[in-house]
């Protein structure tokens, strides 16, 4: 049996809808939170995600360098890693670019383009366009040698280098999560004046995002030997 490690880095961030797509193409789920467990070596695992959390990567915390170290021992090994949100910042900080915060956050629902890239490779038959759920402040400068797969108006969105795929937007969610999100994170949604009804999804939003998850666990599956 193949075996995906899953690094949350708070609770309520989990892989969400992604579990139920890799229980069913029959991966084992290994899940450690990073605060306080034990980060393993990338060795024996067909694949790693890292999810997101509050946290910034630039934050001074000794689980956040001990994820960079399994990022880059997963791409010397040529181990598929799927890094979401937090999860994407860890992986273009490891990989040689820059986090920092960002001009604007992103809360609530967006569109986002995707490159030719991206419409080769991991979103391979969705269009140009994906309307997806956001939640970060935080942006980054990407390395030379990573490739952009998706962009919004302000940062990019979704990125490729070597065996590692970031992606700043969150495919993973449904209602639950983004009210249990919105209860979390209550005094961000205050402070940036975010109308909780527009962090809500709007009819059809859930299951479009739901076939742009599946689409993209598809594609990023199929880099798993």
């Amino acid at each position: 049996m193949k075996k995906v490690l899953s690094v949350q880095n708070i609770a309520c961030e989990s892989l969400g809808t992604l579990e139920d797509l890799l229980e069913a193409d029959g991966f084992s789920i290994e899940t450690v939170n990073a605060q306080t467990d034990r980060i393993p070596d990338a060795a024996g695992y067909s694949a790693v995600i890292i999810l997101g959390g509050p946290m910034a990567v630039y934050d001074n915390f000794q689980y956040l360098h001990r994820e960079q170290e399994l990022v880059r021992d997963a791409v010397k090994n040529d181990i598929p890693v799927l890094g979401i949100c937090l999860g994407s910042q860890l992986i273009a900080q490891a990989m040689g670019g820059r986090v920092y915060k960002g001009a604007k956050k992103e809360l609530g629902w967006h569109q986002v383009s995707l490159t030719g890239d991206g419409e080769r490779g991991l979103f391979a038959g969705g269009g140009n366009k994906m309307r997806v759920f956001q939640w970060h402040g935080d942006t980054y400068d990407l390395p030379p040698n990573a490739t952009v797969l998706a962009y919004s108006d302000l940062y990019p969105q979704a990125f490729r280098i070597k065996s590692a795929i970031g992606v700043q937007f969150h495919l993973e969610v449904d209602e639950r999560l983004i009210r249990a999100w919105m209860k979390e994170y209550g005094s961000e949604v205050r402070a940036e004046k975010v109308d909780e009804r527009d962090l809500l999804p709007a009819a059809g939003d859930l299951e479009k995002l739901a076939k742009g998850c599946q689409l993209a666990y598809r594609n990023f599956a199929r880099m798993v030997r």
